[in-house]
């Protein structure tokens, strides 16, 4: 079940030619709430509310995904777009947690703007520069070329049988509400054309610049892919540690809320 929304604002900023939509709840140290591929800021309603208990939580729909602009097809850069965000809403430093995709772009973040993290969270991310041992990016290229050649329609239908969202799509607890905000993808990312530029170096060799306190988490039957990268990370990352959520997918937040929220509350609280 779905927690109740709490009481929160929200607007767009503009942010490197693009306008983003967020949301933010909650007074204190910022957290920040970045999601994955095809989602949008609803995959994090069952942390929102219960965030921002303690923390100024701002939750923001990533360029191209729900409410934020999918203007321009010019290269873009997610880290980019969360630094700009951060700035137009007067965030000098916060903690940062991604999921997936957000995952990633956090932890890219973190190796380009280390003094701006107060801790980094990247739950179920992928890692730039590390080799994929499933054939993942293949099958999300089917679903990319099936946007293109048959319609977004086809495309999400099969993106939502993928093994990788198996779990949660098997889950009651999560798959409506899953299911809904990906049905709600635009597929953008697709069909446009557009893309975002690389880093120079592959995010794998420069972890040791991260600083902050740092907890990878990962779920029990997500993919291979997934638990090596995680592992990668929580070797090359100072102080790192690694945790597997039982039970659970690519999805942890969303299938086990309660188990995910209790780990990542001991966290925070530990980080001074």
């Amino acid at each position: 079940m779905t927690a109740a929304m709490p009481d929160y604002e929200s607007g767009y900023v503009d942010v490197n030619d693009t306008k983003l939509y967020y949301e933010i709840s909650g007074s204190g140290t910022p957290l920040i709430l970045v999601h994955g591929f095809s989602l949008d800021r609803r995959m994090w309603d069952d942390q929102f509310a219960m965030l921002s208990e303690d923390y100024r939580v701002i939750r923001y729909d990533v360029r191209g995904f729900g409410k934020s602009s999918d203007a321009p097809t010019t290269p873009y850069s997610y880290p980019d777009d969360l630094l700009g965000l951060m700035d137009a809403l007067g965030t000098e430093k916060a903690h940062l947690v991604g999921l997936s995709m957000g995952g990633a772009i956090v932890v890219d973040f973190a190796v380009e703007h280390p003094s701006k993290i107060l801790s980094l969270v990247p739950v179920d991310a992928p890692l730039g520069g590390v080799d994929w041992v499933t054939d993942f990016p293949q099958r999300m290229g089917v679903a990319a070329g099936l946007a293109n050649e048959v319609g977004i329609e086809a495309a999400l239908k099969l993106w939502l049988e993928d093994e990788l969202l198996v779990p949660a799509m098997n889950n009651p607890a999560c798959a409506p509400a899953l299911g809904e905000i990906i049905g709600d993808y635009s597929g953008w990312h697709w069909t446009s054309g557009a893309k975002g530029a690389g880093r120079d170096t592959p995010t794998v060799n420069s972890l040791g610049v991260i600083n902050s306190p740092t907890l990878v988490i990962v779920g029990e039957h997500d993919l291979i892919d997934f638990h090596a990268m995680g592992d990668v990370m929580a070797e090359g990352i100072s102080g790192a540690r690694k945790v597997v959520i039982p039970g659970v997918g690519h999805m942890s937040n969303m299938e086990d809320p309660a188990t995910f929220n209790k780990i990542l509350l001991e966290f925070l609280s530990g980080v001074a």
